[in-house]
C-alpha cells in the first residue's frame, strides 16, 4: 500500500529535506519550522487531487492539461520543466558530490570532489533506471528511504532540542527580510518535492492501481509519505539549527558530523553521513526516473502523438534521449555553490505549486470526473496554497 508513497517521498526527500532545510536550519534556527509542516501539508492536498484525477479517468494529469486547457499550456509547461529540469539536475548532482566526499574523504578539494562524485553518481543512476525495471527502481528507493530515514530521525532525538523552541517554530511568522523570506520559500518549495509530485500518478498506474476503489490506498499512502517529510525536515532543522555555514557552502555536511562527532562521538557522526548520503542519492536516482517520464508524455501531447501507458513511457526513444541529457548537461551547473544552487532549485520548484493548484481548480470539476470532484473543502484548500503564493509573490516584490 505504501509504494507509490515511499516513491514520492525519497524523491523529495533527500534534495528538498536535506539541503533546504540544513541551510535554512543552518541561517535561522527552528523559527521556520512551520514552513515544513505547511509544505508537506499542501503537498498532500495538491497530490490527493492528482491522485483522483487519475484513478477517475484513466489518464495522467498531463493528458488532461493537453486535452481541456489546450496545445499552449502544454507548451508552457515544457518550457518550464526544462528549466527545472536544469536546475535540480545541479542540486543533485552537486548535494551527492557533497555528500559522497563526506563519507569517503578523498580528493582533498571539495570541488574536485563534488564534480568527481556528483558525476560519478549521475552516471551510475542514468545506466540504473536505463537497464533496471520499475520493480528493481522501487525496491532501490525503498531501501533508501529506509536508511535515512532511521538514520536522521535517531540523530535528531540523540541531540535532541527545546520543546518551547519547537512549539514557537510551529507559529507562522512574517519573514524579517528577502534572505529571510527566500529561504522560507525554499522550504514550502523544497520539503516533499515540486514537479516530481505530478509522478504520482504515474507510479500507482505502475503499481497496479485503478479506479476509485484505490482512492482509500493512496490517501493512506500519501498521508504516511508526507507525515514522515515532515519529520525527516524537521529533524534536518534540529541537527542544523546553531550552525554556521560558510564559504560556498559545500562545508555543510562535513560542520554537521563534526557537531555530531562532538555531541555523540564518531558513530552518530557515521550514522548522520550515511543517511544523508542515502537521502539525496535516492532522490537523484528518483528524478532520473521520472522527469524523463514527465517530459516524455508532455512532449507526446504538444506534437499530437498517440498517448502510450506511463509503463510503456520508458521504452520510448524521446525518454532515453532525456534521462541522457539529465545525467549530463546539469554537471556544468555542478561547479557553482552548493548553497546558492540548492537555494534557486527549491524557490523555483515552488512557484509550480500554484500553478498545479490552478489546474487542479480547473479540472477536478463535476462536469469531467463526475463524483470524484473535488469537495469545498478541497476547493478552499486549493485557493489557500494559491494566496498563499500571490502573497510571497507581492512581498518580495514590495
Amino acid at each position: 500500500m505504501l509504494g507509490p508513497g515511499l516513491l514520492v517521498a525519497a524523491t523529495g526527500v533527500g534534495a528538498g529535506d536535506l539541503a533546504t532545510a540544513g541551510f535554512a536550519g543552518s541561517k535561522l534556527g527552528l523559527i521556520v519550522l512551520w514552513a515544513i509542516v505547511l509544505g508537506a501539508i499542501m503537498k498532500f492536498v495538491l497530490n490527493e487531487g492528482l491522485a483522483r484525477w487519475q484513478l477517475a479517468t484513466d489518464t495522467t494529469l498531463i493528458k488532461g492539461v493537453s486535452r481541456h486547457l489546450g496545445r499552449w499550456a502544454m507548451g508552457v509547461f515544457l518550457v518550464y520543466l526544462l528549466a527545472f529540469s536544469f536546475f535540480v539536475g545541479g542540486a543533485l548532482i552537486s548535494a551527492t558530490g557533497v555528500a559522497t566526499h563526506s563519507l569517503i574523504g578523498w580528493p582533498g578539494d571539495p570541488v574536485q570532489a563534488k564534480l568527481l562524485w556528483g558525476g560519478l553518481g549521475s552516471l551510475l543512476a542514468m545506466l540504473l533506471v536505463l537497464v533496471g525495471g520499475f520493480a528493481l527502481f522501487e525496491r532501490v528507493m525503498a531501501f533508501g528511504i529506509a536508511v535515512m530515514f532511521i538514520a536522521v530521525i535517531v540523530t535528531a532525538c540523540l541531540l535532541g532540542a527545546d520543546v518551547s523552541e519547537l512549539a514557537g517554530g510551529l507559529v507562522p511568522s512574517r519573514p524579517a527580510d528577502h534572505q529571510t523570506l527566500d529561504w522560507t520559500i525554499s522550504l514550502v518549495g523544497g520539503v516533499g518535492g515540486t514537479v516530481t509530485v505530478l509522478c504520482y500518478g504515474y507510479w500507482i498506474r505502475q503499481s497496479g492501481r485503478s479506479g476509485m476503489g484505490s482512492m482509500k490506498a493512496c490517501r493512506i499512502d500519501l498521508a504516511v509519505a508526507y507525515v514522515a517529510t515532515a519529520m525527516f525536515g524537521i529533524a534536518m532543522l534540529i541537527i542544523a539549527s546553531g550552525i554556521e555555514v560558510e564559504g560556498r557552502g559545500t562545508a555543510l555536511l562535513v560542520q554537521l558530523s563534526q557537531r555530531l562527532h562532538e555531541a555523540l562521538g564518531s558513530g552518530g557522526a557515521t550514522l548522520f553521513l550515511i543517511g544523508a548520503w542515502a537521502a539525496i542519492a535516492s532522490s537523484l536516482l528518483g528524478v532520473w526516473q521520472s522527469l524523463p517520464m514527465l517530459f516524455t508524455d508532455a512532449w507526446r501531447s504538444f506534437v499530437g502523438q498517440p498517448p502510450l501507458a506511463p509503463e510503456e513511457l520508458p521504452r520510448t526513444g524521446t525518454y532515453r534521449v532525456l534521462l541522457v541529457l539529465l545525467a549530463i548537461v546539469p554537471m556544468f551547473q555542478a561547479g557553482y555553490g552548493f548553497a546558492s544552487v540548492q537555494k534557486a532549485y527549491a524557490m523555483f520548484g515552488a512557484f509550480f505549486l500554484p500553478l498545479l493548484a490552478i489546474v487542479l481548480l480547473l479540472l477536478n470539476r463535476r462536469r469531467l470526473i463526475g463524483s470524484a470532484a473535488n469537495r469545498p473543502w478541497v476547493d478552499v484548500a486549493l485557493i489557500l496554497i494559491l494566496l498563499f503564493f500571490v502573497g510571497v509573490a507581492i512581498d518580495r516584490i514590495i
